[in-house]
């Protein structure tokens, strides 16, 4: 089910003739009859198959490598491209991705992940079609419309969870989706009807089974229960014994580097390095990554260099960013390697240990230059998606979001509250009761005498009258006045705000229901900075730049409002909250 490249791969008795033209132009271009598209000189070739590195020429047409050091006496090309003696290796890839998720459209991620070296992803659609709700199968024709245009190649899994069965088997029908997603992370295990639908769904279109596999909550037994049914990867590892499991089940396992501590991905790649597990088991992902963290760190590129320098051998760590990943999903036919036939999909590195991309080519074509998009995605418009505000808290009040006792100890010292630590750190420790100080009737909103700030989670769209508000503390955003809200509608329509009054609070929550979605940080009510997410509530409606500029603002705001962040921008952070929110019931 992989999509290829028509013009090159024709299939089907009625298509003989064009099948007859096209190894008549290639045996042509190799005689020297027939003009190619461009030779790439002076390069410094990585084989990835035999491991080694060779200098020499490469040769394309029609989007593909036709030739390896052809002999440039006899071809003739239309151009010719000087390698300066650069390592030519192949596109990079990311083998898991929730591309819907990084606040940016395809075509401004593109912005952010093609000067890095990516040339293919491999993507969740889930919280989209989530967010899209009645119109999720018009909303995800719409999204997938201009794909082939994208300076991206991007294969697509249909919903595992979040949206109906409906959703799936349509979306299953579309290009270019490929397979089915992830299944929710705990429903699977408990003989779920819509999760056997979609599993079938899944095996029945011949794609491919995602596998949110779940290592740190299932027993032995049932964790033979994903790869029995033909699930085929796993991205779902934090730690050594994780991967272990993984592997001797026979998964794909594909290390992740995203939204979270760096640690994790650093004790991934130690493991793999300590225990001398051979790296075709491997591919890398990013799972949710923000795009101001792809400009500032890199993408697979960065993985690559880091994994070198945790002890890997650098071809081993650049082969689990291309051909094992293109392996994996039965497509090394198609790219992930530079041989004839395959995808001139090409990145020009002046090193192999630290990924450094000068120059991506997309299928023979040039699209990025010294990390700076080259290609043009102006005509590639979104805008048709962007959906009107339905506000939903006209009736909140700040009393609803005032933090109460779950219990009160016999002396009337101390009270237990729920305490959200921030994702990344996996997700044993998401959401704890602790006590805290009990002073003349209130909380104090303090663990072990550090100071925190208060949450509260809060649903749009109240049900029968009643909304669902849960208020604790908050390890992860430290402000020392002001609020910062966030809007997520998948797989259910909530905000989360932080602060530390319940009036600025509610202020701030009240601004932000009179958008679509998106962040807003208030200081008295009044807004400080603003992310609007007006396309269903998950992505904005701007190119790369205004993306970034928006998500740097609130730092800003937020760092003079008395929070210090490392890492991803915090919209991003508060963002990943919704995950383990969903995960451990905290929404309904």
């Amino acid at each position: 089910m992989a999509q290829v490249d028509q013009a090159n791969r024709p299939s089907g008795t009625d298509t003989v003739p064009m099948h007859d033209e096209h190894v008549r132009t290639i045996f042509g271009i190799l005689h020297g009859e027939k003009t190619a598209d461009l030779l790439l000189r002076n390069l410094h070739i990585l084989d990835v198959h035999s491991e080694t590195v060779f200098e020499g020429s490469i040769l394309v047409h029609g989007q593909r490598i036709i030739a390896l050091n052809p002999d440039e006496s006899i071809v003739r090309t239309r151009e010719v491209f000087d390698g300066q003696g650069l390592y030519a290796i192949p596109g990079l890839i990311d083998a898991h991705l929730h591309f819907d998720a990084q606040l940016a459209h395809p075509a401004a991620f593109g912005e952010a992940i093609v000067p890095s070296g990516t040339t293919t992803i491999f993507a969740e659609t889930l919280d989209f079609a989530s967010a899209a709700g009645d119109e999720a199968i018009e909303a995800a024709r719409a999204l997938f419309k201009d794909h082939e245009k994208l300076p991206y190649r991007i294969y697509a899994f249909a919903p595992g969870k979040k949206t109906s069965v409906e959703v799936t088997e349509a979306m299953l029908e579309m290009d270019p989706v490929i397979g089915l997603g992830e299944l929710a992370h705990l429903s699977y295990m408990t003989g779920n009807d819509d999760d056997f639908r979609r599993s079938a769904l899944g095996r029945a279109n011949g794609g491919w089974v995602n596998s949110h596999w779940g290592v740190t909550a299932l027993s032995d037994m049932l964790l033979n229960y994903m790869p029995a049914i033909g699930a085929h990867n796993n991205h779902d590892v934090w730690n050594e014994d994780d991967i272990e499991r993984s592997v001797r089940y026979g998964l794909n396992t594909q290390i992740k580097f995203g939204v979270g501590s760096p640690e994790v991905i650093k004790t991934m790649l130690r493991a793999i390095v300590k225990r001398r597990w051979p790296a075709e088991n491997f591919q890398l992902c990013a799972d949710n990554i923000s795009v101001d963290r792809v400009l500032t760190k890199g993408h697979i590129d960065w993985v690559i260099s880091l994994a070198v320098e945790m002890g890997m051998n650098p071809l081993h760590a650049i082969k689990m960013g291309t051909l094992y990943a293109a392996r994996s999903f039965g497509m090394d036919n198609e790219f992930g390697s530079l041989a004839p036939g395959r995808y001139a999909d090409i990145v020009l590195t002046d090193s192999l240990s630290t990924i450094n991309p000068r120059y991506v080519f997309k299928g023979g074509q040039l699209v990025a230059q010294d990390r700076k998009l080259l290609t043009t995605t102006s005509d590639l418009d979104y805008s048709g998606m962007v959906k009107q505000p339905h506000p939903g808290l006209t009736d909140l009040t700040p009393a609803q979001l005032d933090l109460t006792p779950i219990e009160i100890s016999a002396d009337g010292s101390r009270a237990k509250v729920l305490l959200f630590d921030v994702y990344g750190r996996g997700h044993l420790k998401f959401a704890q009761e602790i006590w805290v100080p009990f002073r003349d009737g209130r909380v104090v909103p303090e663990a072990d005498g550090t100071p925190l700030n208060r949450i509260s989670v809060v649903q749009r769209y109240a049900k029968d009258g009643e909304r669902h508000v849960v208020n604790g503390l908050f390890k992860g955003v430290s402000i020392s006045r002001g609020a910062v809200s966030t809007f997520w509608p998948a797989p259910y329509p909530y905000f989360v705000v932080v602060g530390s009054d319940s009036t600025e609070m509610h202020a701030n929550l009240t601004r932000l229901d009179t958008r679509v979605g998106g962040c807003l940080v208030t200081e008295d009510g009044r807004p400080r900075a603003e992310l609007d997410l007006p396309i269903y509530g998950v992505m904005a409606d701007t190119d790369l730049t205004g993306l970034v500029t928006a998500t740097r603002d609130i730092d800003a705001a937020l760092a003079d409002l008395g929070h210090h962040n490392e890492g991803e921008p915090v919209v991003n952070k508060l963002l990943t909250l919704f995950i383990s929110l969903d995960r451990f019931g905290f929404m309904v």
